[in-house]
């Protein structure tokens, strides 16, 4: 998941400490509220599952989390490109991958890090573990150990044991291949194949392409010493000498001559583009060193435009990314209870994915990446946030394993076990993960309006080194200069523009616009001035309307409602002018939008029609499908209440305005959200639980907002004030350093 974005230690490791260390916590899936819950789950209930299990051990796979659950494990011998820095250095890595594991396909994972380098006892513990766990993750451990410690634990346990630095590289490469070889019509069988770098991801990458159909023949591999040929006895083990190729060629520029495919998994620069220059037609080229590729792809270009060219990063097309292949993995095979991961699965994956890169890239991903996605030379692996992953990769690695014999509980219904899948993807992370590239592909110049708070100095250092834009502070530079290093980032200064009133040519022209719009409004020239040299909103919201900067983040230091009564000396944003702040609520894989959380004190039932228009189309531009509700204390007119009147007639607004989106109400807020209770009223014209709430006053969406955040534990951006002119975020006050790093996303998204 390689990316190029600066990131500072600080940042490294102020995101691994806030707000509790680590990246994981186990949270309890069962109620554990009262005395009889205790009882079950533990004495004396739990002796039941526990006979159930000894007397039919695959019962375990019912009654436990073992078919959900799978060991990371590492002795730390091989850490990323840092080397062998023991097994507890390894831990962050480890607990990175469990997260990634949960992220992409809803399984659980464990990091487990063995303090020692003997091949022997690591081999003992995992076996040992093996009751534990459906699976096993071997990650960061140094060749050539790494191969008798998997090629044994998969002799010795009957559950899957994959080591993803191998097989994660070879399945994604693999995928990559089948396309290439597709676009420029080649077949696998009849191409020259070049590798470079023979450790355990290059050696796993020419096992699985020759199970795929290459002929060892036309297969070259080479490492620091050179060609690996029949002969060479220099550098040798018995995994290299398995793909000793019959060649007179001996460095790695002879084996390039003529070559159709070469596979890196070397150094930065072992390709030179005179190498390049000599390759086949149509060449493939799939440079995979991180964190800089054998060659880049400008350099190979230069030389070859029909180059097909992949990468190990994200800011380049076509990235060989791990993240596409071991949570499907695992996914498919946790599912079937697979004895292993054969080459089978592998293939299946590999081709599946091939295969999903052919398609039609649907909206929501290109809305993601900020432009239109389309299988050909700079598109032949899908994405990593693609939606439609965790529904087409696992089911064919399960249907390999079932018709390979490795399946314990063969799937029977296909078509509902692909249902079920889709129900794991959490629609949370994807929308995130949207506004982030929509943002850096937007490239808006930012201004954060209160240079003098240290959340926002932090989260405007976030903004500029994770290459979203420009990062501009509104506040006195030798203030700005002393908050940043008292943060620890001093040397961040020289990166972002501080702005002010006393270093701006503009700020006559600030004083005449906001004279303009002010001086029939009981504001004299004193008055004037003293805004628009002395107070940071209206001077940062100077800035945006005259064009000097392209959207606005501000209020962490002042209460929402006078920060939005100093815009408007600048902007039009109340409710009359058709403002309307949206709060996201996100929470368990759900997502919900409150409206209005901002500027409507106590909307009628035109406003509350004007306030579902615009937070649909709030939820609309994150990729989401509004269904709003206009909730109240009564469900479609019952318990009358005079209270309840408006929300009831909103609807009707709606009904003659004719929009797009599905709407209902009055109701409660059960119904709004809980299918059984919707349920009960079959006339209701939502075909979902609603996502879109619209309440009777902002005191109430206040309430709903805040109760949810304190004790649920929602995940709060908002509120979104929309139906403005200029792209503006105003924060809470208790904001985090992230919060208001996604309000200037937010606000960035405006822009593109």
């Amino acid at each position: 998941m390689a990316d190029n974005s600066k990131i500072t230690p600080e940042e490294a490791l102020s995101y691994h400490i806030d707000p509790v260390p680590g990246k994981y916590e186990i949270v309890a899936t069962k109620p554990m509220t009262t005395q009889r819950d205790l009882s079950l789950a533990y004495s004396p209930g739990v002796a039941v599952p526990v006979q159930a299990i000894a007397d039919t051990p695959e019962a375990a796979y019912d009654y436990t989390t073992k078919g959900n659950m799978v060991a990371v494990i590492s002795n730390g011998t091989a850490i990323l490109g840092m080397g062998n820095l023991g097994a507890l250095a390894s831990k962050p890595v480890m607990e990175g991958k469990s997260v990634l594991f949960k992220r992409f396909a809803d399984v659980n994972a464990v990091d487990i890090e063995l303090d020692t380098e003997d091949p022997e006892e690591i081999i003992k513990a995992v076996r040992l573990m093996g009751p534990t766990f459906g699976g096993v993750n071997l990650e960061d451990i140094k060749a050539p150990e790494c191969f008798i410690i998997e090629q044994r634990l998969k002799e010795e346990m009957d559950i899957p044991v994959f080591h993803d630095d191998q097989h994660g590289t070879a399945v994604i490469c693999a995928a990559g291949l089948i396309n290439a070889l597709h676009i420029s019509g080649k077949k696998i069988e009849d191409c020259k194949i070049v590798l470079n770098g023979a450790g355990a991801a290059g050696i796993a990458c020419l096992e699985l392409i020759k199970a795929m159909g290459a002929q060892h023949d036309n297969c070259i591999a080479c490492d620091s010493k050179g060609v690996i040929y029949q002969g060479r006895t220099e550098g040798m083990n018995q995994w290299k000498s398995a793909h000793a190729a019959k060649t007179e060629a001996r460095t790695l520029e002879e084996a390039m001559m003529g070559a159709d495919v070469f596979l890196g998994v070397s150094v930065k620069g072992a390709v030179t583009p005179e190498m390049v220059k000599s390759m086949a037609d149509n060449p493939v080229i799939f440079a995979m060193a991180n964190p800089d590729p054998e060659i880049t792809p400008e350099e190979a270009h230069a030389v070859r435009r029909d180059a097909i060219v992949a990468t190990g990063r994200s800011d380049y097309p076509n990235q060989v990314n791990n993240v596409l292949g071991f949570p499907y993995l695992f996914r498919g095979a946790l599912d079937i209870h697979a004895r292993a991961i054969n080459d089978e699965m592998k293939i299946a994956c590999a081709e599946a994915l091939a295969e999903l890169a052919r398609e039609d890239v649907p909206d929501e991903v290109a809305m993601a990446y900020g432009k239109k996605l389309s299988f050909g030379r700079d598109y032949i692996i899908p994405t990593p946030f693609d939606p439609r992953l965790i529904y087409t990769i696992p089911p064919a690695v399960a249907r390999a394993g079932m018709d390979t014999g490795v399946a314990r509980r063969p799937i029977v219904d296909m078509e509902g076990y692909q249902h079920n899948l889709k129900a794991r993807m959490d629609p949370t992370a994807s929308v995130l993960s949207g506004i982030a590239a929509r943002a850096k592909a937007a490239q808006a110049r930012m201004i954060f309006a209160e240079g003098d708070d240290e959340r926002v100095l932090r989260a405007a250092v976030s903004y500029q080194r994770a290459g979203y834009g420009k990062a501009m502070v509104v506040g006195r530079e030798q203030e700005v200069r002393e908050k940043l290093e008292q943060a620890g980032l001093g040397d961040a200064v020289r990166e972002l523009e501080v702005v002010n009133a006393a270093n701006t040519r503009h700020l006559e022209a600030y004083r005449s616009f906001l004279y303009q719009r002010l001086q029939r409004k009981g504001f004299d020239a004193h008055d004037i001035n003293r805004l628009a040299q002395r107070d940071r909103h209206v001077f940062s919201a100077l800035m945006l309307a005259h064009g000097h900067g392209d959207a606005l983040v501000t209020g962490a230091t002042r209460k929402s409602a006078h920060v939005l009564e100093l815009i408007n000396h600048v902007f039009d944003a109340r409710a009359q002018d058709g403002a309307v702040g949206v709060t996201a609520l996100l929470h368990k894989g759900r997502i919900v939008f409150i409206a209005d959380t901002l500027v409507h004190e106590w909307p009628e039932e035109e406003d509350l029609a004007n306030i579902a228009e615009c937070a649909a189309a709030v939820a609309r531009s994150l990729g989401i499908e509004p269904r709003v509700a206009f909730l109240s204390f009564s469900t479609f007119g019952y318990p009358v209440s005079e209270r309840a009147t408006k929300m009831h007639l909103a609807p009707h607004v709606l009904d003659r305005r004719g929009v797009d989106f599905e709407y209902e109400g009055e109701m409660t807020v059960d119904v709004a959200l809980n299918p059984a209770a919707m349920a009960k009223y079959p006339f209701c014209r939502l075909t979902g639980p609603a996502n879109v709430l619209v309440v009777p006053a902002r005191h109430s969406a206040s309430i709903s907002v805040k109760l949810m955040q304190e004790m649920a534990g929602a995940t709060v951006i908002g509120p979104i004030l929309a139906g403005v002119d200029k792209p503006i975020q105003i924060c809470s006050t208790v904001s985090t350093v992230n919060d208001i790093l996604n309000m200037a996303l937010l606000a960035a998204c405006e822009v593109g």
